[in-house]
């Protein structure tokens, strides 16, 4: 054990620093933690119309929401919300992306949100073209005028529907992430670069710092939006039938959403957290960019199929396996699944230092806060520990993926805070599914047995090694 966590020190430590460090990745998982505000009330709102609308149905024949008083009210309020929430995650985003990108170099943080943003929607269609063909459709001439007159094109037989000056939603939402990523970062760094080469316009100091930023930004951004632009203009020539965004999502982002629901994705992704997490590294930070940009993605997809057509949408259009399900199956008490380690600690553990840590993690704990037993017992670089640590929520998650995919557990179709009790989070998560909790109580009790061996193992060793551990 103790030539297993050196070789992990030796090699696995310094590339966790590397990209526990790294600027850019920083920057992506701070933009991610941005959109909280807005991807949270979104939230808020479809979770409060899957209780009034949607759960009511599973117990009350007959019951419908949207015909009673009040109710009604509400699920038309949360349906505002969501508009300007969910529904326009990734522009929210996008902005959020450009500004911690040009915060991190240390330049005019608005400006790098507004260049990100604009650079990003520029490459959107703002037009629709629609053939209707209905049969025994058979059009006057006069009608046909007329509709010509309006600016659509029609036959006798066939009419063809433009317009111009809108922006489909599904450009807007989970959809916009991954070209967001790409375009957003490429015009940003254009910009940053060129105000750190001070390519700006200068105003004498008497102006007021507001108005001299922005005209010291009108250069890189006016630069960064044009090379954008170009590159938009000469995809079109390339690919003559698709946007950049479309192309993106055929090609790069529904594989990716494909590969991750994948069991080996699932897992791997767990195990890396705990790693991550055994050397005192934030393994979700560290991995936000997979967590937030593939699952995260995939749960906001969820969210918004559940708001169309509730859970039987889910089910058929959405993904199985998404961020808020690591949170409903595995991680019960924080990353490791810590709280079935405090029950372990406190019905079979005889070490003092081990109780009192215990005792004081409980609260925290419930709150999926586990800091107190990963530092305090302690979790980390602990090689007592390490093999269940790892092991415990890979299990976990096998066991929540697995009674997903097999249909015995809706998916996770809500996005709820992460401080929600275990259970509680599951059964809001899933849309109110009743097993959902039951799915959480199996992953506890296995996790259980499996610590239940290392807890009695420690009163066996030395009280001195929590101590030797920390240092």
């Amino acid at each position: 054990m103790n030539a297993l966590v050196a070789w992990l020190e030796k090699f696995f430590l310094p590339l966790a620093s590397k990209i526990g460090g790294q600027k850019h990745l920083i920057a992506l998982r701070d933009a991610f933690i941005g959109t909280l505000p807005a991807t949270m009330a979104g939230s808020v709102a479809v979770m409060l119309n899957a209780i009034l609308r949607d759960l009511p149905p599973q117990f009350i024949d007959g019951y419908d929401g949207t015909t009673i008083p009040v109710i009604k009210q509400i699920i038309t309020i949360n349906g505002y919300v969501w508009n300007g929430t969910l529904a326009i995650a990734g522009l929210i985003f996008v902005f959020s992306w450009g500004y911690n990108i040009a915060k991190a170099y240390g330049v005019n943080e608005l400006s790098g949100g507004i260049v990100s943003t604009a650079a990003s929607i520029a490459g959107i269609t703002f037009s629709f073209t629609g053939g209707i063909k209905l049969k025994g459709l058979n059009l006057d001439p006069a009608t046909i005028e007329a509709i010509n007159k309006a600016g659509w094109a029609a036959t006798p037989k066939e009419i063809t529907a433009t317009g111009w000056g809108w922006l489909p939603l599904n450009n807007l939402d989970a959809n916009f992430f991954f070209t967001a990523m790409i375009i957003g970062f490429i015009a940003t760094m254009i910009y940053v670069k060129l105000m750190l080469k001070d390519i700006t316009i200068k105003l004498p100091d008497s102006v007021p710092p507001a108005i001299s930023k922005a005209f010291a930004s009108i250069i890189p951004a006016t630069a960064a939006l044009y090379v954008v632009a170009i590159f938009y203009w000469l995809f079109s020539l390339m690919v003559p039938d698709m946007t950049f965004l479309q192309w993106m999502q055929k090609t790069i982002a529904e594989p990716l959403l494909g590969l991750s629901q994948g069991f080996g994705a699932v897992v791997l992704t767990a195990l890396f957290v705990q790693l991550f997490w055994f050397f005192g590294i934030h393994g979700p930070n560290v991995l936000a960019p997979i967590l937030e940009s593939v699952f995260g993605v995939a749960q906001l997809q969820n969210v918004n199929l559940f708001q169309k057509g509730g859970a039987d949408l889910v089910i058929s259009e959405g993904y199985n396996w998404v961020r808020g399900s690591f949170d409903a199956y595995a991680w019960f008490g924080g990353s490791g699944g810590t709280l079935v380690l405090i029950l372990a600690i406190l019905l079979f553990s005889k070490r003092k230092d081990y109780l009192t840590v215990g005792k004081l993690s409980v609260g925290p704990g419930i709150f999926n806060i586990n800091e107190p037993i990963m530092f305090g017992l302690p979790i980390v670089l602990n090689p007592i520990m390490f093999i269940p640590f790892l092991l415990a929520p890979v299990v976990s998650v096998s066991i929540g993926y697995f009674a997903t995919i097999w249909g015995l557990v809706n998916p996770v179709s809500q996005q709820v805070v992460w401080v929600t009790p275990p259970f509680l989070m599951s059964f809001l998560a899933t849309g109110g599914d009743w097993r959902a909790p039951i799915v959480t109580l199996v992953a506890m009790v296995v996790s259980f047995l499996i610590w239940v061996p290392f807890v009695m193992a420690a009163n066996k060793m030395d009280p001195s090694l929590g101590e030797e551990a920390e240092k």
